[in-house]
């Protein structure tokens, strides 16, 4: 060695130690450069970008080239790991000989995995946004330096990736943008940072796209309808007393939808003829409007504003009249049951004290899953009922009871061949009466 410090180490070895430092501490700035760029959100990147942050823009640069970015931090690793490993086994081998390998590997295990890679690595996951914006520059910098070689080494990993057959340049995610926000949402709503009405409503509003008109529309056995052959008086009592103010007019049988009174309509002509009973229903009737049941709720919602009409029918590929679905049930899938001081206020979901609920057949699952924050499969039917005859394979008698979905299913009340009324019960409170 040259040169001594003092009575103490040479100063070789001095140098070596700050070395070994240095290295240690580029380590960590690569384990955490590279977990805080990875886990950094994109939206908030984006939206930090968009405000003019230049940082964020270098952000998103570098994760656009997101493999060579992992190439960098990874070359830098290895540099800089293998230079203070050297380092140590050079200093320890100088103080107390051969040994020195065995102590050399055991403190800079030690070193490395606690202060280049746990620590590190633990603060970037937990700040990824804040040290991505601080680290960027740097890593910048290091990408650009070192753009040659890494350009080379994605070229070896591709060839030997595809030696073995894989194919590397299609990225290809597995969720698709809805599923990847749906995701996302839940989870943050699991963490505790979205509330679950927001949930509900960022969530129905990506599954727009996803449902069918039948999947929220009113079905005919609830849908209120009039007769165009009634003396006006009576009819003028029936618009009157119902909570609609659109209704579906039939002639000779209740399938035959001639129409559609608006209430407003009804009256106004009221006022002008001055004598209900010379009223005609078809003068002031509207064109009924009918759409295909398998029409996507998200294209019916742009049908409607397009029309600028909230009142359509819907019928099956036979023509056949299924029932109603008006704006108001499509919006009803994004913020939720709407209601007025006209509406009826039976919702046929009634909680019970012993943690049961007390539902009508009629409910749609998706109602009331979001009514009781359930997760009840609705794929395979659309109502409660349908997905009690889905699962039991047959039209259950009343005081049938079934479990499935880790819930129990009483069958109350069957009218001819429809359930009309049911006890629903999470498995574990029907099992703890």
């Amino acid at each position: 060695m040259h040169g001594e410090a003092g009575d103490g180490l040479p100063v070789d070895l001095w140098l070596a130690l700050v070395i070994i430092l240095l290295c240690v501490a580029l380590a960590a700035f690569f384990a955490a450069s590279e977990t805080a760029l990875t886990a950094a959100s994109r939206a908030r990147m984006y939206a930090l970008e968009k405000s003019g942050d230049p940082r964020a823009a270098l952000v998103n640069r570098l994760l656009r080239r997101r493999n060579r970015l992992i190439g960098a931090t990874l070359l830098g690793n290895t540099l800089v790991n293998i230079g203070s490993s050297a380092f140590m086994t050079s200093v320890l081998v100088a103080l107390i000989g051969d040994n020195g390998v065995v102590y050399a590997t055991l403190i800079m295990t030690f070193l490395l995995l606690v202060f280049a890679e746990i620590m590190p690595k633990t603060l970037a996951i937990n700040y990824p946004d804040r040290i991505s914006l601080i680290v960027v520059r740097v890593m910048s910098v290091f990408v650009a330096i070192f753009g040659p070689v890494l350009l080379a080494i994605e070229a070896v990993v591709r060839s030997l990736f595809k030696l073995m057959g894989i194919d590397v340049t299609r990225q290809k995610s597995m969720l698709s943008g809805h599923e990847q926000l749906k995701s996302t949402v839940e989870f943050l709503h699991r963490e505790g940072g979205v509330e679950r009405g927001e949930r509900d409503m960022f969530g129905g509003l990506l599954d727009l796209n996803e449902l069918e008109v039948s999947d929220v529309m009113v079905h005919r056995t609830r849908m209120r309808t009039i007769n165009a052959d009634l003396p006006p008086r009576e009819l003028l009592r029936e618009v009157v007393n119902s909570p609609y103010t659109r209704m579906p007019l039939w002639r000779e049988r209740p399938d035959n939808i001639i129409g559609v009174l608006h209430a407003k309509d009804l009256l106004r002509a009221v006022d002008v003829c001055g004598d209900v009973d010379k009223l005609k229903v078809d003068d002031i009737a509207l064109e009924a409007w009918f759409v295909p049941n398998t029409t996507s709720v998200d294209d019916q919602l742009q049908a409607f504003l397009k029309r600028k009409t909230h009142f359509a029918l819907v019928v099956d590929e036979y023509g056949e009249v299924m029932g109603l679905v008006t704006l108001e049930d499509i919006l009803e899938e994004i913020v939720g049951d709407i209601r007025d001081e006209h509406d009826l206020a039976v919702q046929g979901v009634r909680p019970q004290a012993d943690g049961s609920v007390m539902v009508e057949g009629s409910v749609p699952i998706r109602d009331l899953n979001r009514v009781m924050a359930w997760d009840l499969p609705d794929e395979e039917a659309t109502t409660i009922a349908g997905l009690v005859i889905h699962e039991a394979r047959a039209i259950p008698e009343s005081g049938q009871v079934f479990t499935f979905h880790n819930f129990r299913f009483e069958v109350l009340r069957k009218i001819r061949n429809r359930i009309t009324a049911l006890r629903i019960a999470p498995a574990n409170v029907a099992g703890g009466e």
